[in-house]
Parts: C-alpha cells; sequence; structure tokens
C-alpha cells in the first residue's frame, strides 16, 4: 500500500514539474522581448536579448541536427551500394546473403535454399560475417 502512494506522489511531482517546464520554455522568449522593449528607449534593438536564443538554435544545430543529417545521408548511401554478396542485418533483426538486386528490390538468403525478397528500405545495416557469429554464439551460450 505505501508502494503505491509513494507512486502517485512522484508521478503527481513529475507532471508538475512538466508542466513548470514548459511554462518556462514558452514564456521565456516573451518575457526576454518585453524585457529589452521596456529597458531602453526608442532607439535600442531587440538584438542584444536575441542574442542567447541565436545561440541555443547554432548548439541545437550542430549538436542534434547535423548529426542526424550525417547520419542519414550515411545510410541512405550505403543502401544504395548494396551490392550481390553483401551480409546485410534487416530492420525486422534477420540476417542475410544478398543474392540478386534489381533496383529496390532484394533477393536475400535468409538460410541455405530460403530467399526472401526485400526492399533497400528494410536493410538497416552491412555486418561483417564475424559479428554476425558473434550474435550467434552469445545467444547460445546462454
Amino acid at each position: 500500500m505505501g508502494h503505491s502512494l509513494n507512486l502517485k506522489i512522484d508521478l503527481k511531482q513529475r507532471r508538475l514539474f512538466k508542466l513548470k517546464f514548459k511554462n518556462i520554455i514558452f514564456t521565456l522568449p516573451f518575457l526576454t522581448l518585453i524585457g529589452c522593449a521596456a529597458q531602453g528607449s526608442g532607439n535600442s534593438s531587440l538584438l542584444p536579448g536575441m542574442i542567447p536564443f541565436i545561440l541555443i538554435f547554432v548548439l541545437f544545430y550542430f549538436l542534434i541536427l547535423r548529426p542526424q543529417q550525417k547520419q542519414s545521408r550515411e545510410l541512405k548511401e550505403m543502401k544504395s551500394n548494396l551490392k550481390r554478396g553483401d551480409n546485410i542485418l534487416t530492420s525486422g533483426g534477420i540476417y542475410g546473403k544478398v543474392v540478386n538486386v534489381n533496383e529496390d528490390i532484394l533477393s536475400v538468403e535468409i538460410a541455405k535454399g530460403i530467399n526472401i525478397k526485400m526492399t533497400r528500405s528494410g536493410v538497416s545495416a552491412i555486418v561483417n560475417p564475424e559479428d554476425e557469429n558473434k550474435g550467434k554464439e552469445g545467444k547460445s551460450g546462454k
């Protein structure tokens, strides 16, 4: 009984924190603009008040957007360079070997004599046979 009461209190505190945090995020830009407008006379600009937001955007770009774009570009390049004989890992977690490539359709051998057809978009990685065997050994050892 005591645990459920603590859990309810924790959830309530989390919701309140989220609401407070959201309110701060949404009201801070407006307060900054109002403060800049109220401080100076008619010849002052809003640039000093906007500098923190510009810096946050630049930081956001270099820490989040740019690496994500680079990763997306590498994945697209990897999928376009698939060729016969590549060992792949599908997005469903199936290891296989590319047997045939026809534009967007791949024939993948997942076991001896068992081929499946799939699109390039279903490939999540090209793997080395050593990596594939390590995964199988780790599961059989348990």
